[in-house]
C-alpha cells in the first residue's frame, strides 16, 4: 500500500441530527476542503470527507480507477450518514460539485440540499477529443493542482493528470450534465470569475438545467479555483453554515458542543 500523502487523509467528525458530506476534486485531496470541514464540525454537525480511490497517494495509483470508483465512494459515505442523520446536505468542490449533482439527481428528497464551489460540467481541453485514443499512447498530462490566489496556500494533489482518469472524468461529466434535471433541491452556487481549471461558463450550465427553484449564486471575486483554501474561504464557510441553519430548523437545539477528530 502507497502510503497518503500527509494532510490529505479523510476526516469525520460525529456531531449532532444534521450531517454533511464533503467531496474533493479530480487529482485533489480532503486537504482542500479540510478546513471547511473542520469549520462545519466545529458547529456541532456530523461531517463525513472521504478520500476519494486513487487520490491522496501518487498519480500512478489513479489510472487504476475511473469515475464508478469515485462515484461509489461518496455514494457509500452519503447513506452512512442518512442511517445515522435526520437530515443531510452534500458539498462539493470542482469535480467534487459533479459528484454532488449526480447524489442530489439520484437520492432525491434524502438530500436536503447542496452547495457547490466551481463545480466542473466539461473538460475544456482542447485536446480532450483526443483522449480515448491518447490515454493508450499517453500516460499522463501537466497537473491542474493549487490554482490558488492566496500566497502560501497550497492544495495537496498530484503533479500529474493521468490521461485514462482524465478519459473517465470527460464521460462522468457527460453523463452529470444529463442528469441535471433531476436535481430539486435548495442550492448555493459559489464559484470564481478568475478560475483557470474550471470556466465560469460551467457554473452558467449548472444553474441554467437543474429544476430547483431555491438557488443562491455568489461570485468569489478574490479566489482562483480551489476557493476553499484561498481569500474567499471564510465566506464560502459561513454562507454554507447558514444556508443549513436556513434549511435545518433543528439546528437552533444543536449548539456548538463536541470537539472535531481526523481519520
Amino acid at each position: 500500500m502507497v502510503p497518503v500523502l500527509p494532510g490529505a487523509e479523510p476526516f469525520r467528525h460525529e456531531g449532532g441530527e444534521v450531517g454533511v458530506l464533503l467531496c474533493h476534486g479530480f487529482t485533489g485531496s480532503p486537504q482542500s476542503l479540510r478546513p471547511w470541514a473542520e469549520y462545519l464540525a466545529g458547529r456541532g454537525l456530523t461531517v463525513s470527507l472521504p478520500l476519494l480511490p486513487g487520490h491522496g497517494t501518487r498519480w500512478q495509483d489513479m489510472q487504476l480507477t475511473g469515475w464508478q470508483d469515485w462515484y461509489a465512494e461518496v455514494d457509500r459515505a452519503l447513506r452512512e450518514l442518512l442511517e445515522r442523520c435526520s437530515q443531510v446536505f452534500v458539498f462539493g468542490l470542482s469535480m467534487g460539485g459533479a459528484l454532488t449533482l449526480r447524489l442530489a439527481a439520484r437520492h432525491g428528497d434524502a438530500v436536503s440540499g447542496i452547495v457547490l464551489v466551481n463545480p466542473a460540467n466539461k473538460v475544456h481541453d482542447k485536446l480532450a477529443v483526443l483522449l480515448p485514443v491518447a490515454k493508450h499512447f499517453v500516460r499522463s498530462t501537466p497537473g491542474i493542482a493549487s490554482d490558488i490566489a492566496k500566497p502560501g496556500s497550497a492544495e495537496v494533489g498530484y503533479d500529474r493528470v493521468p490521461t485514462r482518469a482524465a478519459h473517465s472524468l470527460r464521460e462522468f461529466l457527460r453523463l452529470v450534465d444529463t442528469e441535471l434535471p433531476q436535481v430539486t433541491q435548495p442550492v448555493l452556487l459559489l464559484h470564481s470569475p478568475q478560475d483557470h481549471v474550471v470556466p465560469p461558463v460551467d457554473s452558467a450550465r449548472v444553474l441554467s438545467r437543474v429544476s430547483s427553484t431555491d438557488v443562491t449564486e455568489t461570485l468569489l471575486e478574490q479566489s482562483y479555483h480551489v476557493a476553499t483554501l484561498d481569500h474567499d474561504a471564510e465566506r464560502i464557510f459561513d454562507d454554507s453554515y447558514a444556508f443549513i441553519a436556513r434549511l435545518a430548523p433543528q439546528l437552533g437545539a444543536v449548539g456548538k458542543e463536541g470537539t472535531a477528530t481526523g481519520g
